[in-house]
């Protein structure tokens, strides 16, 4: 492949990465990224009674994601981005997690949703 036309889609390809991360957050959206043994980030801050979608993926094998406390479970595939929408309905801090079996260590793939009033 041609050296410029390599760069020109390589600037184009993160410009346009930039912008579709620019508009996720500002449609109430929160990336999540899951990998062996840790979420990221590992605490989410939401509003209560806001509609929020969170953009799971995964960068390394399958997982799971469980938040029993809103009724939320799916697998998480590499290479896709699982879309799991919630409005928070009472304040505190919930727990979510991997709920397949990914090697020792799996129960520290773990986070904490923190609904605020």
């Amino acid at each position: 492949m041609n050296r410029r036309l390599f760069i020109a889609l390589l600037a184009g390809s993160s410009a346009i990465g930039g912008a579709v991360r620019l508009a996720a957050q500002s449609k109430n959206e929160v990336e999540i990224m899951a990998m062996k043994f840790s979420f990221t980030p590992e605490t989410v801050k939401v509003k209560r009674g806001e509609q929020v979608t969170l953009l799971v993926t995964s960068i390394d094998r399958i997982h799971g994601f469980k938040m029993p406390a809103f009724g939320v479970r799916t697998d998480i595939v590499p290479g896709e981005t699982t879309r799991v929408t919630i409005t928070p309905d009472k304040v505190g801090q919930f727990a979510f997690f991997c709920d397949v079996f990914c090697g020792d260590g799996h129960e520290d793939t773990a986070g904490t949703l923190v609904v605020e009033g």
